[in-house]
């Protein structure tokens, strides 16, 4: 109970001990408390002579020290974007002190350096200068030798174009266009044959015939005209039908003047009955061709 006394306590056989809160009284019938707790069916026990609670004697962790604390501190990294933006701005803020710092080293170089050595350090700037142009001067040179070259290539390109159409057509292997005349001979009597067709083409050559065709066949320095037994005209070997057709491609104010002088083809024509018409068309085609062949013997010389 709250005031029973006991002896040989705390405060001597003749005080009586400190009044206990209220609660139940446990006794010895009870059993021993459990260590960490009341048993069930009871409630808990306070400490008896002021002891510490064992519940709330525990102490929080002591904080980590020396290198664990620096370890804890560094990871895991927590970066914040204020921390980025103080990086860069260090980074950009270092990397103009090293630039300024190289530079003014440079200029504290130039303005420690004796005079000799300044003209020294000219007279080497002044030297690779007059390397660097008369390199400059060579590869002008250069590119104006490649344009030349190129240019000069190219002409003769064409010129060897040209040339070989030239050739092509007095060989009759090339088609040709041009102003000209066409001859059309008209002979009823069949008395026109082989040698006047050749008076006429040689006629036209010595008037600056530059190609000429018969009823579709080309003529060439090389051509022959014969006579069928027939009557019949042939023309390297090819017949050629009544009236004759002559494409010539010339000057037209020459060809036709020399085919009307007197004893020409006209009146050679005229005395055999035939019937010569010139015409004078805007353009004369000549495109019947001859068969490209090479020689069997002659080479060129160049």
């Amino acid at each position: 109970m709250a005031g029973t006394a006991r002896h040989g306590g705390a405060y001597g056989p003749d005080r009586a001990d400190p009044p206990r809160p209220p609660g139940p009284v446990r006794g010895p019938e009870d059993g021993p408390a459990a260590p960490n707790g009341p048993r069930s069916g009871g409630s808990a026990r306070p400490p008896v002579d002021g002891g510490p609670d064992p519940v709330s004697s525990a102490e929080p962790p002591a904080p980590p020290t020396g290198r664990a604390a620096i370890v804890s501190g560094l990871w895991p990294p927590r970066i914040t974007r204020a921390q980025l933006t103080v990086a860069a701005l260090l980074f950009v803020l270092g990397l103009g002190l090293a630039i300024q710092v190289r530079v003014a080293g440079e200029d504290a170089t130039l303005r420690g350096a004796r005079p000799e050595d300044l003209v020294r350090i000219l007279s080497e700037l002044d030297e690779r200068t007059k390397r660097l142009e008369e390199e400059r001067t060579e590869l002008e040179r250069l590119r104006t030798e490649l344009e030349t070259g190129s240019v000069r290539a190219e002409e003769a390109r064409r010129q060897n174009r040209e040339r070989e159409l030239q050739l092509g057509i007095l060989a009759g292997t090339v088609a040709a266009t041009g102003p000209g005349i066409e001859i059309t001979i008209t002979d009823p009597a069949g008395a026109v044959g082989a040698d006047h067709l050749l008076d006429a083409v040689q006629e036209l050559r010595a008037a600056g015939a530059e190609a000429m065709q018969i009823d579709g066949v080309r003529i060439v320095a090389e051509t022959a005209f014969t006579d069928a037994s027939d009557g019949t005209v042939l023309v390297d070997g090819h017949p050629v039908e009544r009236p004759f057709r002559i494409s010539v491609i010339g000057r037209p104010r020459d060809l036709e003047p020399a085919l009307n002088i007197p004893g020409g083809m006209v009146q050679s024509m005229e005395k055999e009955n035939a019937t010569v018409i010139i015409e004078r068309p805007d353009e004369v085609v000549v495109d019947a061709l001859r068969s490209d062949e090479s020689p069997d013997y002659a080479r060129s010389s160049s």
